[in-house]
Formats: C-alpha cells, structure tokens, sequence
C-alpha cells in the first residue's frame, strides 16, 4: 500500500512538474478583434498600474527600446526630482527636436499579478500620451502586442491574460498631437538663408 501512495505521490508532482513547464501559446485570432473598429491604424493605448496608481494613456511601442515617461506623468505620482539618476544621451523626439531627459528611474509597473521593474526615462517635453512602454517591458512580460487587435497578452499562471487598449484614447491623443502647436523657433533662425 506504500508502494501505491508513492507511485501516485510521485505521478500527481510529475503532474504539477508537467503544468509549470507547459507555457500557454500566445495567439491572435479574428476573434480578438471583436469589440474594435476596424479597419484601423490606431497605436495601442492602455492604463497599467505603475507605483500602486492606475496611469491612463500608455503607448505600447513594440518598435522601440526606449521606455519614456513625460515629466507631468513623473510629477502626478508625487516623485521628486531629486531621485532620478542622471542619463546623458540626448533622444529625438516624435517632431524631430533634440530632447535632453531630466533622468531616469526605475519603477515597479504591474500588470494584473506580474510586476516588472521598468527604466523610465524621464522627459520634459510634449506628447498626448503619458509614458511609452516599448519592447524591453514586453519581453521581461513575455508578453506579445497586437495594435490591430488592439491587446497585449502575456503569460501567467499557465493562463494567457490580456490588457486590452483603447482605441478612443487611441484616437484623442492622436488629435491632441495634430493639433499640438510646437514652441515657436527662436528669432536666432527667422530670416537665415538655409
């Protein structure tokens, strides 16, 4: 009788072994995209949880390897300037202007049950949106990126999740941005011959 409860022992974490190992497929299919309005070329646009605050207006960019958060998202979470650290290389904003970043940090982002430390870096400078999050987070995640299904999924206990983005907020910040008027050019450059 011993023999038996060992040999199912055995078979139930040979089981538990077997589950843990299997990681769910992370797929789209045309039924992800019930609930869009398609066609559409929308960026993806969803709320994470950053620092314990819900934060609205999250770009996915899965063509970047920056991960950018704007100065006022940096301020609305009662962060002080104080604790970024210095980062030097300057980045090109989305008009083409050179933008200094005012630092970096690291902040835990959460989504659903995972929490991923993430590299902000900080930047003064305007976009509709609230932060980027690009491919470093998504594959710490594991997680795959559908701008035409409008969904992010990623794996967690031995389920695919998903975070669903809003094509509305899509939509308003893409309007924000092409009404956006940028600063005027210094007088320094009215006149010059190019």
């Amino acid at each position: 009788m011993s023999v038996a409860r060992l040999s199912v022992r055995d078979a139930n974490q040979d089981l538990k072994r077997a589950r843990m190992e299997i990681s769910p497929v992370l797929s789209f299919l045309n039924e992800d995209k019930i609930g869009t309005i398609q066609p559409h070329d929308d960026a993806l646009v969803v709320i994470l949880r950053i620092g314990g605050y819900d934060v609205n207006k999250m770009m996915v960019d899965q063509g970047s390897g920056a991960k950018i958060m704007y100065l006022d998202l940096y301020k609305g979470l009662n962060l002080k300037l104080e604790d970024l650290t210095p980062y030097s290389s300057p980045l090109v904003s989305f008009d083409g202007k050179v933008v200094v970043p005012r630092g970096q940090i690291w902040l835990p982002m959460q989504t659903g049950l995972e929490v991923v430390e993430v590299d902000f870096i900080v930047v003064d400078a305007y976009l509709p949106y609230t932060a980027i999050v690009a491919r470093p987070w998504l594959h710490t995640l594991g997680a795959v990126s559908s701008t035409l299904h409008q969904k992010v999924k990623y794996p967690s206990e031995c389920q695919v999740k998903e975070i669903l983005g809003n094509q509305s907020v899509a939509r308003q910040c893409l309007v924000a941005a092409t009404q956006h008027k940028p600063e005027a050019e210094s007088s320094a450059h009215v006149g010059e011959d190019l």
